[in-house]
């Protein structure tokens, strides 16, 4: 069996009995939609349904991606966090526009939210690096991230000078460290059927609040 074979072969989800996706009784807001489908991944005890792709692009348009977790939705938008100084943080600040992209293969679901990303502010920020364990808050503390490297030993030299010191000071915090808000323009959201086509239902903002749409899967 080729490659390519194998991969057509492998089952889209795992297992039956998948939930469904009413569009006429959905809430007004994609955020309470959002949270609701969240309360369903964990306790359906889904591995790390808080974690997300998240998309951005630098000033020339080029696109990078890469995993992070989801820290919190609030009417302002979707939160996470990272170095200011790192890729990331770089292309936010030269380009706001990024997505986020959930994927529950247990549950067929799939959620998408595209907007413009900004820092909450130092106060938040300083607090959200400070609710991390020792550990997170040490990787934090070097902040070389995607920067050339010698070798492992450097890291591990460099994680353990930091860590030793954000556990000899509780308080302290990265300087770089940002909490960003995802404030929303769409949030789709994709559900899988066990045997039928798909649903996906599209939030849009506009001057009144959102509306609500299909597009074709």
């Amino acid at each position: 069996m080729t490659f390519r074979e194998r991969l057509r072969a492998l089952p889209a989800f795992a297992r039956p009995g998948l939930p469904e996706l009413d569009p006429g009784a959905v809430p007004p807001s994609p955020h309470e939609l959002f949270v609701a489908w969240m309360d369903q991944a964990i306790d359906g005890g889904l591995l790390a349904p808080q974690a997300a792709t998240l998309s951005t692009a630098d000033a020339a348009g080029h696109v990078h991606a890469r995993t992070l977790v989801l820290k919190d939705v609030t009417a302002d938008g979707w939160w996470f966090a990272s170095q200011s100084t790192g890729p990331k943080g770089r292309d936010l600040a030269a380009n706001p526009h990024a997505a986020m992209t959930f994927f529950w293969p247990e549950l067929g679901r799939q959620v998408k939210v595209t907007g413009s990303a900004a820092s909450a502010g130092p106060e938040a920020s300083r607090a959200d690096f400070l609710a991390r364990p020792d550990a997170s808050r040490a990787a934090g503390l070097v902040n070389r991230q995607s920067e050339p490297l010698a070798s492992l030993a450097e890291y591990q030299r460099a994680f353990a000078e930091a860590l030793r010191a954000v556990s000899a000071d509780p308080e302290l915090a990265a300087t770089d460290w940002t909490a960003y808000v995802l404030a929303p323009t769409e949030v789709e959201f994709w559900q899988a059927p066990d045997d039928g086509p798909h649903v996906r239902l599209l939030y849009r903002a506009d001057a009144e609040g959102w509306t609500r749409s299909l597009t074709w899967p």
